[in-house]
Order: C-alpha cells, then sequence, then structure tokens
C-alpha cells in the first residue's frame, strides 16, 4: 500500500517520495534501520541509518496525527455537530496543535465558569452582549436575568456570568490561539526567581534566582538547568511575553466598538488571556520547548555514546586488569585475550612498604605466568597512584600499561548480567573484569550497562527518557552492527543488538552454541530455534564466524549476494577466497556486468569494498595514553600550567577533560579554540587525547577551568551561566552575563505568587 505520508516527509528531509515510500515500505515489513541502511541502498535511493531513522519517526508522527484525527472526528460526528465545513479543517489539519484547536469547543470537559453560566441560562446574554451593538446597555439587559430560581442574584451576577461565557470563546477560538501561539513563539521570555527561604539550600542554581531572556535565543542547557530547578522546588518559572503585546492582539480581533458592550467584551478578553489562554499556550510553550532542548540534549548524549561505543579496542591480547583502592586493597583480574577470567586476587600496593614491595613481587608473576601484554588500571580513586605503581614495577616485554574509564563498572557490577557471568565472585572482581574488558573491547563491555550510567551526555534524566531510549537504542544497535559480531564469541547482550535478533533469539544461538560446539557457517544459524527467513535475511550480514569454509562468512558480504562473488570468481576463472586475497583479481572485475534486478550498484560497490577488506573493524588502532608526571591530585595543579589530557564528556556548553587528578576540568566553549566555535562537537570527539592550560582552580567547590587556546583567557567575558545540578561539575571561572537585577516585571512576579486556573492540564 502506497505510504500516504510521502510527500509530506519528502519535502521536509530533502529527498524523494519513492525513498520514502520505499524505505517506510521496508519498516513496515520489520526491517531493521542497520539492515536497510547497508544491504537495501538501491530501494532507498542509499539512505544512511540517519536518514532512515527520520523517516521511521516522521512517518510514526503523522500516523499518530491520523489515529488522532479519526478519534476527534468520531467524538464531534457522535455529539452530533460535524458539518462538511468542519471536518475539511480537520482532514487538513497538519499540526497536532492546530487540529486540537480546531476539537476544543467540542472537547469534553470540566465543569468550567463559562458552563455554570450557561446552566443559568446566560449565553443569550453573552451573544447580546459579543455583538457589541451600540444600542446595547449590559446592566439593563442583564437585570432581565436575575432570578433566584436561576441563581443569578443580581445583573453584576449576569454579567459577569456572560462575561465567562466571552472567555472561554476567546479562548478556544482556533484564530486567535494559532496568532497567540506565533507570538509566545516569537516574543516570550523565559524567566526564572528563587522561591522565598530557599535561597541557601538552592544555591547550585545561585545563576537563576533572577534570570530572564528571550525564549526562542536561550540555549537548551540554560533551560534544562531553570527546569530543574522548578522540579527541585528552588525556582519559580515563567514563559510569556509581554502581557501588553498578548492583549492588544486579542482587543483588536474582539473588540469591534467603542461602547458599553464593547467594554464588557473588553474585560471578558484580558480575562480570557490572564486566566485561560497565557496558561495554555505556556503549556504549549513548555512543552514544545521541552521537546526542542530535549531533542538536543539527546543528539549530545547519543553523540557521545557513539563515540564511547566506537572507542578503539586493543583486541586478542591478554590482560591484567587493576580495580584501585587504598584500605580495602587493588583488585586484580587476570584475562585471556577473549576476555575470559583466569585469575583474581587482592594486593596492598598503598598499605605500607611491606605490602607495597608483596604487591610488586605479585604483579610481576602474574604478568608472567599468564603472559600479559597490556595492563588496564582502573581510574577511579588511587587511579594515579596504582598507575605510577605499575609503571615502576619495569615490566618490560611491551607490555602496555593505561588508565580506563571506569564509570559505570560497579552499576554492570551488580547487575543481573554480571550476576549470570559470574554468579559465585564478589561485586568488586566482576567490576575489574569489566575493566579489564573495556580495554579489550569497549563496545562488547559497554553494551552490558545501561547507556545512562557510562559518564556522558548532557541532563540525560531529565529528558523524556522514551525518547532517549529510542534514541539510545539506535546508537547500540548501529554501533554493534557496523562493527559486526562474530557469533561464536558473542555474549548474548552483545548478539541481543545485532538486527533482527533480540534477548530471545541471543539466548537462542548460545544455547545452540553450547550444544552443539561453533557454527560453521551461517547457513548453520537457520537451525536456530526461533531463526526464520525474515530474522536470518536481517542477521545473517551482520554475523561474523571466522575460519568458516566459505570466507565471505567472515565478511559484510549478505548471503543473498554470494551467487555474484560466485559469479564474478567464475568468470575470472578462480575461486572466491582467491578475489579476497587477491587485489589484482579483484581489480580486473567489471561491476556493470553483474548489474541485475535484484543487484545495483551500490550493492556491488559494497560487495568488493568488502572484499578486499572482509569483516574490517571501522573502528581506530587503540593508542595508550599517559597523565603527567607528578599531577595526581587537584591541590597539584597550578594556574598555567600546560598538561595532556583525555576528553571525556562533551556538552553544548564545553567539553570535560581528564587530566588525572580524580577531576575532570572543563573547556568552556569560548576557550576550545581561537576562533569562535558554536559546537564543541566541531573541534574535539570524546577520548580525545588534547592538550590543555590551567586557567582556574577552585579546591573549595573542586572545579577546574581549563583552556585549549594558544593564548588562554582572551575570550572568556561574557558567558552564561553554568548549568547546575548536573554529575560533573562545571568548573570554576564560567562568569556568566551580568543577571539583570530587578529585570523581571511586576506583573510576571504577581502572577508567580499564586494564580488562579480555569483549565484541563497543569502547567508543567
Amino acid at each position: 500500500m502506497p505510504e500516504p505520508h510521502a510527500s509530506i516527509v519528502a519535502r521536509e528531509l530533502g529527498i524523494s517520495e519513492p525513498q520514502v515510500a520505499a524505505t517506510a515500505a521496508l519498516l513496515d515489513e520489520a526491517s531493521t534501520v542497520p539492515f536497510i541502511a547497508r544491504y537495501r541502498k538501491e530501494a532507498t535511493g542509499a539512505l544512511d541509518e540517519v536518514a532512515v531513522a527520520a523517516v521511521r519517526d516522521r512517518v510514526h508522527q503523522l500516523r499518530e496525527l491520523d489515529k488522532r484525527r479519526e478519534a476527534v472526528l468520531k467524538s464531534v460526528e457522535e455529539q452530533g455537530k460535524l458539518t462538511d465545513e468542519l471536518k475539511t479543517k480537520f482532514l487538513t489539519a497538519a499540526l497536532m496543535a492546530e487540529l486540537e484547536d480546531l476539537y476544543l469547543p467540542y472537547k469534553p470537559k470540566r465543569r468550567t465558569r463559562a458552563q455554570i453560566a450557561r446552566e443559568k441560562g446566560l449565553e443569550p446574554l453573552a451573544e447580546l452582549i459579543f455583538s457589541q451593538k451600540d444600542e446595547t446597555d449590559p446592566p439593563a439587559e442583564a437585570a432581565a436575568y436575575v432570578g433566584a430560581e436561576k441563581g443569578v442574584e443580581s445583573a453584576k451576577d449576569a454579567l459577569a456570568g456572560a462575561r465567562d461565557i466571552i472567555a472561554e470563546r476567546v479562548n478556544e477560538d482556533h484564530e486567535a490561539r494559532r496568532r497567540m501561539r506565533d507570538l509566545f513563539a516569537g516574543k516570550a521570555i523565559i524567566a526564572s526567581r528563587v522561591v522565598s527561604g530557599k535561597e541557601e539550600e538552592g544555591v547550585k542554581f545561585k545563576d537563576y534566582y533572577e534570570w530572564e531572556e528571550p525564549i526562542a535565543k536561550a540555549p537548551g542547557h540554560r533551560v534544562l538547568a531553570m527546569r530543574r530547578g522548578e522540579n527541585e522546588g528552588f525556582l519559580h518559572m515563567r514563559i510569556a511575553p509581554p502581557e501588553e503585546d498578548a492583549l492588544n492582539l486579542l482587543r483588536e480581533m474582539f473588540v469591534r466598538a467603542d461602547n458599553p458592550a464593547a467594554t464588557e467584551v473588553r474585560a471578558a478578553v484580558e480575562d480570557s488571556y490572564k486566566r485561560l489562554l497565557s496558561l495554555s499556550m505556556e503549556t504549549e510553550m513548555r512543552l514544545a520547548t521541552k521537546k526542542a532542548v530535549d531533542a538536543e540534549a539527546i543528539h549530545v548524549f547519543a553523540e557521545n555514546l557513539r563515540q564511547l561505543l566506537l572507542a578503539p579496542p586493543l583486541a586478542q591480547k591478554r590482560v591484567l586488569a587493576l580495580d584501585p583502592a587504598y584500605r580495602t586493597g587493588c583488585k586484580v583480574a587476570c584475562l585471556d585475550a577473549q576476555g575470559k577470567l583466569l585469575h583474581h586476587e587482592t594486593v596492598y600496593p598503598h598499605s605500607g612498604d611491606r605490602q607495597r614491595a608483596k604487591a610488586a613481587a605479585t604483579i610481576t608473576a602474574l604478568c608472567e605466568q599468564f603472559s600479559v601484554e597490556a595492563v588496564a588500571v582502573g581510574n577511579g580513586t588511587a587511579g594515579r597512584e596504582t598507575e605510577a605503581f605499575v609503571r615502576s614495577l619495569g615490566l618490560g616485554g611491551g607490555i602496555i600499561i593505561a588508565m580506563v574509564d571506569e564509570s559505570g563498572a560497579s552499576v554492570y557490577s551488580g547487575s543481573e548480567v554480571a550476576r549470570e557471568e559470574f554468579p559465585e565472585l564478589d561485586l568488586t572482581v566482576r567490576g575489574t573484569v569489566s575493566i579489564g574488558r573495556r580495554m579489550l573491547d569497549p563496545l562488547s563491555e559497554l553494551i552490558k550497562i545501561d547507556p545512562k550510567s557510562v559518564g556522558v551526555g548532557q541532563y540525560q534524566h531529565d529528558v523524556d527518557q522514551g525518547e532517549l531510549r529510542q534514541s539510545l537504542e539506535d546508537v547500540v544497535t548501529s554501533c554493534v552492527n557496523s562493527v559486526g559480531v562474530e557469533v561464536n564469541t558473542a555474549s548474548k547482550q552483545l548478539l541481543t543488538h545485532v538486527s533482527g535478533l533480540g534477548p530471545k533469539l541471543a539466548q537462542a544461538i548460545v544455547s545452540v552454541r553450547d550444544e552443539r560446539g561453533p557454527f560453521r557457517s551461517r547457513k548453520d544459524l537457520k537451525d536456530v530455534p526461533g531463526i526464520g527467513p525474515k530474522t536470518f535475511e536481517q542477521a545473517a550480514g551482520f554475523l561474523r564466524i571466522r575460519c568458516a569454509q566459505n570466507p565471505l562468512d567472515a565478511s559484510g558480504v549478505h548471503p543473498e549476494s554470494y551467487h555474484v562473488v560466485r559469479a564474478m570468481a567464475s568468470d575470472l576463472g578462480c575461486a572466491a577466497g582467491d578475489l579476497i586475497a587477491d587485489p589484482d583479481l579483484r581489480r580486473r572485475i567489471v561491476l556493470d556486468r553483474y548489474v541485475g534486478e535484484d543487484v545495483g550498484m551500490p550493492t556491488l560497490v559494497d560487495i568488493l569494498a568488502e572484499m578486499g577488506q572482509p569483516g574490517r573493524d571501522p573502528r581506530e588502532r587503540f593508542e595508550p595514553f599517559m597523565f603527567a608526571d607528578g599531577v595526581q591530585r587537584i591541590e597539584d595543579l597550578q594556574l598555567g600550567m600546560k598538561l595532556p589530557g583525555i576528553v571525556t564528556n562533551i556538552t553544548n556548553f564545553g567539553a570535560f577533560v581528564d587530566v588525572g587528578v580524580h577531576q575532570d576540568g572543563l573547556v568552556h566553549v569560548s576557550e576550545m579554540a581561537n576562533r569562535f566555535v558554536r559546537d564543541p562537537s566541531e573541534v574535539v570527539k570524546l577520548r580525545q587525547k588534547v592538550t590543555v592550560t590551567v586557567l582556574e582552580v577552585d579546591l573549595a567547590r573542586k572545579r577546574i577551568a581549563l583552556s585549549m587556546r594558544s593564548k588562554p583567557g582572551e575570550a572568556r567575558q561574557r558567558r552564561s551561566p553554568r548549568p547546575s545540578g548536573e554529575g560533573r561539575p562545571p568548573a570554576g571561572g564560567n562568569k556568566p552575563p551580568p543577571r539583570r537585577k530587578g529585570a523581571l516585571n511586576q506583573p510576571f512576579k504577581d502572577q508567580l505568587k499564586g494564580r488562579s486556573c480555569d483549565r484541563n492540564e497543569p502547567v508543567i
């Protein structure tokens, strides 16, 4: 069935309608994003994973809009109020907000003041006043509606009820809401002030105690900081345009004369804005703003996670891992080249000379016994001291010694995954194994941990958790499938993220592998219970089987394309293995000969590239990193000191850098380069090695300000407030622009003190 939204999505994403339609059809057939991007390039016009995911998400949004449209039409029709004109408006509404505005007058609602006034029979009076005729005398007309049996005690009460009806009409007017929405989007100010009595307790939000700026220009991290302050009870926050601008907009629309009736309408309009429309629009603006800043923060987190998961692996080396500690000793774990635990014990290098000597002898002996090729030292408490101790041993033999970020290792050690892998081991030993495996293969180990616990991101606990979960799952799946998975050694957790699989089938593969031994070919996967033709199609290309009889089983060439490789080999009078081994043979292949109905040029190009480097790991090579000698504590830092560092987190306001003192420093975006930098990710990548200069050290708050500029500090003038309440506190010295003391207007302050509202949803 053709995709009805293809034209809309194509226009928005800047691609063709056939590309959208083909992608949507493949997604509807349960094809995964990695599979579509990698193996269905002919159908989609070679859309990459980002574009395929964008089509998926936008088509889903439009289909949700269609579902809501159907529900709205059904509701209004059941009320007997659906006219042809109204139906046309519902069917042509392009946005959810527009659809909801049209539906608002017909939406079942709680008993409002306007509804109560209608029950008292005051709607004719409201209609008369709203017509604003010169001859209308509101008090005289209202007198006719006074009556104890109606619950109308006086003409004043009757007029108040009529105004309530008019106010609700103004609030539900489709055009008024559209114009007001535009006004909020263009002129709204986001403002915050401290909750009285919370000045000391909420000091981390001090920069926002009296702050305001245009919402259209407010950076996402500042909005999230203010929202967090509000949610934690330290700040009041409002989003609204200048009140007079909003009132003038409504007066121009609804006040059409200068007479007593128009005066009543003017009062109703002002009440409608203050009591109904402003709060409704603020709710919308809060939701829209949150959606935008959430998307921004989620994007930052997702990009950080991608870089972290694709960090260079050491791979296929025997590792000795150390989880440092002072009093309780350093946990030691020896792993083979595949990450299997061979031995573990505890040493105490920081508990006096005798224990230090004993620890030295133990580490040296273990390195010899297990032919250790690398030592991984966790970067937590006592990490630098333990690294220095290991380096002092003179292990030799080309043994690599490197610090490993242990963020989330404790989360893993207490998880169900860790208990399943090592049911008999102590939590600390599990964490040590995780540290060693991170050096061997960061991707394989980190996918076992909740992405929110791996130490990267920006306000990840404040954003929409459903959107975050989807985005991070996309990243994990993309990374796993781009690298490929060796089916005979991969863990269940790693297999879970392979295209088309999942926890149940991953476990089935492991069970069959344990029972029958290693898989000898990709075809053997079809014998796994639950793997049918569709699942095999989705997964096979991303699974690798080294040393298989068919060399293509170790490559990224999909089994559905093996016949093409066989045809190429046959035409050249050789075997498929010869094509892989001999580049001269590959250069003789004329790809145009093999273009057919089921295989196009994009797939042929990929096949040729894959044969050149079968199963190639796209990650960079591992390179060990060393911190500066003699700098192990924050107290060792001095202003102007130049230090090697490694980027641990990237945000919209800068990058955090580990210089080896157990406290990351912040390189503010203004200190990242000798030029203007809008996006820190343009300058640095996660785990990148950088050289920084120490600008400021705040020992009391453990904050470090760093610079990557050749002339540090030159640009450190007007800066936004530091984001508050993050897991990694920003470094000191990030001075905000001067706060506008007393800039909050009095109506805003009054509205913060307490406000009545007649609406269905609270401001969030």
